[in-house]
């Protein structure tokens, strides 16, 4: 059995509260280290109630073009897997509450290797793992690996999850559910309420656990909308275009990219508190 981590106290809080959470995914090292670190340490200020920090990777399959570029600015950077467990203990050191959910590929922790990288993980104050190519079936690589280690192991339910496989992807999952709310690689379309609704309902039926609600959130109006289905709501290319648009004509950061991505991060707190 786990111990209660500071994803389940954070969703717990926001519950009583009654509201959902502001989920936040940007990309570790992107435009550069200090920058992205810069933004890291701004986002629960901003009103990020969970963040996802993306680990950079080489061919991040699952991810539309703005997060795919997002991660080779990074990596052009020299972001790597131990400056990015360098910024969550960096950000610890001034927050001990807001949850860190480190986002990924399993290449990058296997060739670490997977058991160091979750010592270090747990010691830098990671609280979970999304590893989007780690199916239920290979558990024994790294979801009960991290549960020994306290770090929760989040899958993802997508539309075509239907009844027969729920229960396999609900199985060892803890912290939160993160539906993918449409089809596809991220940031490529918006989301349909409705059919939102209508899936996490389904969902819920099945587990206990908070769901989360990601993919094709951008703006304050949508996140909304999701935040009176889901009990959080994702939001990553957004922030990541955010970045994008900031930046000069060399790929660098300018004196607005910070502002400009806690600005969006404000907005969209507001939105999901009912503002």
């Amino acid at each position: 059995m786990m111990k209660e981590t500071r994803i389940d106290r954070r969703f717990a809080k926001l519950k009583d509260e009654g509201r959902s959470a502001l989920v936040t995914f940007v990309t570790a090292g992107d435009p550069d280290h200090e920058t992205s670190k810069s933004i890291l340490m701004g986002l629960p200020g901003a009103g990020a109630d969970v963040i996802e920090l993306g680990m950079p990777f080489s061919d991040p399959m699952a991810d539309g073009p703005a997060i795919q570029a997002s991660s080779q600015r990074a990596l052009k950077a020299g972001e790597n897997v131990r400056k990015t467990l360098d910024m969550v203990r960096t950000f610890r050191e001034s927050d001990s509450d807001t949850p860190i959910v480190l986002m990924g590929y399993f290449n990058p922790i296997y060739v670490y290797p997977t058991e160091q990288f979750l010592v270090d993980a747990e010691a830098a104050g990671v609280d979970g793992l999304i590893i989007v190519d780690m199916p239920p079936e290979a558990d024994d690589e790294l979801c009960l690996p991290a549960m020994k280690h306290n770090i929760n192991f989040i899958r993802l339910a997508t539309p075509t999850t239907d009844e027969n496989r729920l229960p396999a992807v609900l199985n060892n999952t803890s912290g939160f559910v993160y539906y993918v709310s449409i089809m596809g690689i991220t940031g490529t379309a918006a989301p349909n309420p409705d059919d939102v609704r209508a899936r996490v309902e389904k969902i819920r039926a099945k587990t206990h656990l908070p769901i989360a609600v990601g993919f094709g959130v951008k703006t304050p109006e949508q996140a909304r909308d999701i935040a009176a289905t889901g009990d959080g709501v994702v939001v990553g290319s957004a922030l990541v275009n955010a970045i994008t648009e900031t930046l000069d004509n060399k790929g660098k950061a300018t004196e607005k990219t910070v502002s400009a991505v806690l600005k969006l991060v404000g907005e969209l707190s507001q939105a999901v508190r009912g503002g």
